[in-house]
């Protein structure tokens, strides 16, 4: 059990329910809330990102990528702590309950009365399951290419975040396009963290990266517009969302409560500068993983407070 702990990457899991956090919370801010969709939602998101963290263990495995040279942990089958075939098996499993927990999702989101909205959103389960897996696994696995970022910018930022307060409101809300690519670009992020590390090993094992595509340098360059435009993204949400939203506008420190996750990742960016050997890089993909899931519940809360201030003004 301890090994496939180990392989599904715990310290991954809490960016992955970041974009569900802030588009339900949002959704609550707008009065529209239903707990199933949340439970199921996280379930499913979290469903993908182990798939994602099997898959990847399993393709980087027996394709050799996954060997001395690399940096950070030793994965799963890379140690000979699991076989390739129990793995296959893993996968197909995580594969099936995450499919599972989507259809569920969708029904409870929408219960046979929007046929058109459960077809689209059964397109993007069955597109998030096969990116999860072709990311590394098969003769021509995308991650292999540099398209990583786009998918998980596409589903752990966008599609997590706009089409969990889809599912609650069965509209769209253009102002949380800000913080929906604000998590996005911090979910890249970490890739790109992780990219940077591996960017030696990588490019010995033919697995072309971004990172390995256009080197070091530009990844240093490209991870500082990553996170400092997520940071002023989500500034921007809450300058807006107290101007346009709030029945009582004005300065509002209760939205702004996010502030205080900007220092660690003002501190990540100071560490990133100042590295000089990407080796040395693997402890901040946790630093950062975690910063923006505080990130994502500090929002998450100041839209709560926001919804009680609302109610306390209308009911007086």
């Amino acid at each position: 059990m301890k090994h496939w702990i180990e392989a599904a990457r715990v310290r991954t899991l809490p960016l992955s329910i970041s974009g569900i956090l802030v588009g339900s919370f949002y959704a609550m801010s707008q009065g529209f809330f239903n707990w199933k969709i949340v439970v199921l939602a996280l379930s499913t998101t979290l469903g993908l990102q182990i798939l994602s963290n099997f898959a990847n263990d399993y393709g980087d495995g027996v394709k050799g990528t996954d060997n001395d040279d690399r940096v950070g942990p030793k994965r799963a089958i890379q140690s000979g702590l699991i076989t390739p075939g129990a793995m296959r098996y893993a996968i197909f499993i995580t594969a099936f309950l995450t499919f599972v927990s989507a259809m569920l999702l969708i029904y409870f989101s929408f219960k046979g009365k929007y046929l058109l909205y459960s077809i689209i959103f059964f397109v993007l389960g069955i597109l998030a399951i096969a990116s999860a897996i072709r990311y590394t696994v098969g003769k021509n696995p995308y991650g292999y290419r540099g398209l990583g970022d786009v998918f998980v910018f596409t589903f752990f930022g966008l599609v997590s975040t706009f089409g969990i307060y889809f599912m609650f409101s069965k509209q769209i809300d253009w102002l949380l396009f800000l913080p929906a690519t604000a998590i996005g670009f911090l979910s890249v992020g970490v890739l790109n963290l992780n990219n940077m590390r591996d960017e030696e090993s990588d490019r010995k094992s033919n697995k072309n990266t971004i990172v390995v595509k256009n080197g070091g340098a530009w990844a240093k360059k490209y991870h500082f517009f990553l996170i400092i435009s997520a940071m002023v993204l989500v500034l921007l949400f809450a300058l807006f969302f107290d101007l346009y939203r709030d029945p009582n506008p004005g300065f509002n420190f209760d939205i702004y409560l996010f502030l205080i996750a900007y220092l660690p990742l003002s501190s990540h960016l100071i560490r990133v500068y100042k590295n000089r050997e990407p080796k040395l890089l693997d402890p901040e993909l946790k630093r950062l993983a975690l910063s923006t899931f505080l990130l994502s519940v500090l929002l998450s809360l100041s839209l709560i407070y926001f919804l009680s201030d609302m109610l306390i003004y209308y009911t007086n």
